[in-house]
Formats: C-alpha cells, structure tokens, sequence
C-alpha cells in the first residue's frame, strides 16, 4: 500500500489477504487458473458508439451510505435490469465485511448477464493475483484494481494477469499523483484493456469532492477511456461530467436506492449522449 493510505483501505488489505491465503488454501492457483481458462469467455467490453456509457453497481451496503437493500435482494434480477435499460458493464461488490458483497452474487450476476452480452465486473479490494482468476472463475469479464492500495509491481502484476484472463481492468486513482502514477504504468500496458477512472470518494476519509472531477480531467493518460465514479445521481450529473470529457460514469448508491433503477439509468445515458 502507498504511503499514507489508512482507515477503509488499511482494514480492507488486511482483510483481503487474509481471504486469499484461505481460499489458496482449499484450491490452489494453479487449480484456480485451469478450471477459469476452462469455462467460456465472458462478454467483451462494449461502448456505445453514440458516447458516454455507464457502469452500473449491485452492493448491499457501503460504509459511507449505510445499507443500500435488504439481504434478501436478487443481484440477478437488478443487474438485468441494468442491462436491459443499457448499462455497458455490471459492478458487483464482492468485499463481504463492509459491503455485503460476495463470489456468489458476482457469479449470479454474470450468469445472468451472460445472454445479454453485458460483461459483469469484480468490484473489490484487490491484493492478489489469485484474486483476478477467481473473479474469471465465476464468469466475470472485468476487475477493478486501486492504486492507493499498491506499489507500482503489485499494479502491473494485476493488470497483466488480467489481460491473460481476457478480462478489462477499471483502474482506480484518487488524485493528481495517482493519475500521473496511471499514466506512467500504463505506458507499459499497452496490451491491457484499462478503463482510467477518478474516484472524487477518498476512500481514506469516505469524503466527496466532485469539483476533483473537474480539476483533475487533465491529468488523465491519452487513449484510455476515462470514468467518473462517485458522488453521481442524476441526469444532470451525467451530463456534467460528459460535458467535461468523461466517456463513462460508474454510479452505485442512487441506483440502488432508486425506487425504478432502469428509468434513472436510462434518464442518465440520454443525458450524458446529449451533450
């Protein structure tokens, strides 16, 4: 972990190495690798040509927001609904302890996504590598990968493996020297399909700054698409940060707690295509 990440993150490496070495521990990577490269492809990343997409999120709860759905959701059913109403991919928290998440409900979702050509993608604190081939085991075609929680190798390790694994990376920055970290890796990464994406939620703090969507839009790395994950909630939003340059939006929370997802969703994408 980068020097001065704390709280959520801390807590969440911890957490997420110990769930590693268990899991390594009934199946090892090498089992892991065969029976992923085994199953078939998972649907290929897709952008719409009309511009401005949107990654839209299943998660239980969140730290910050509290609980988002009862237990008893179908993660399924709401990312279909998703699809449907023309979301480019599906993020599925899978971290169980602050979110609710889990394999099992990124496993549903991608079976379910699967006819409709959606790619689902792990949402989660990654650490390893095995993590990436447990995400393809379960059918999942993207994984998104933070830097405040890894030095340069880990992030280059990551992305790599996932280029093998034939799934997109969203990469995660933070800040102005986060994306010029972005920048330098992804020199390096040319055969990876990375999504750049600016969090304006400091996962350190759980504030949001959504004028960092703005001050920062010129630090992104040329020729990779670019997202604006957090702190979005309307069509107004959508076509703010379309308007400033952003091919995609990841929207979680406002999705979740919308009484008709699918009419917000598909409200946000005319707007962002509008501008």
């Amino acid at each position: 972990m980068t020097a001065g990440a704390g709280n959520l993150l801390e807590r969440m490496a911890v957490a997420g190495r110990a769930r590693v070495e268990a899991a390594r521990a009934r199946e090892p990577l090498a089992a892991l690798r065969a029976r992923a490269v085994d199953r078939p492809a998972p649907p290929a990343l897709t952008l719409d040509p009309r511009g401005f997409d949107l990654i839209a999120e299943v998660k239980l709860r969140s730290p910050s927001a509290g609980r988002l759905a009862e237990d008893t959701l179908d993660p399924a059913a709401q990312a279909v609904g998703y699809a449907t109403a023309g979301a480019a991919a599906v993020s599925v928290l899978t971290e169980p302890l602050e979110f609710g998440g889990s394999l099992e409900h990124l496993a549903a979702v991608a079976e379910a996504l699967a006819p409709i050509g959606v790619p689902a993608m792990r949402k989660d604190f990654l650490v390893d590598v095995y993590q990436i081939w447990e995400a393809r085991a379960v059918g999942a075609g993207g994984v998104l990968v933070i830097l405040a929680m890894l030095d340069n190798r880990a992030v280059v390790e990551l992305v790599q493996a996932a280029a093998e694994a034939g799934l997109f990376v969203l990469l995660e920055a933070f800040d102005g020297a986060e994306l010029e970290r972005a920048a330098a890796l992804l020199s390096r990464l040319a055969e990876a399909e990375v999504l750049l994406g600016l969090n304006c939620r400091d996962l350190r703090s759980l504030a949001v700054d959504r004028q960092r969507f703005e001050s920062l839009r010129g630090g992104f790395a040329p020729g990779w698409p670019s997202v604006a994950e957090s702190g979005l909630a309307s069509a107004a939003d959508a076509a703010w940060v379309s308007g400033l340059g952003y091919d995609l939006a990841l929207v979680g929370a406002s999705l979740m707690r919308a009484p008709a997802p699918g009419a917000l969703l598909a409200e946000m994408l005319v707007a962002g295509r509008a501008v």
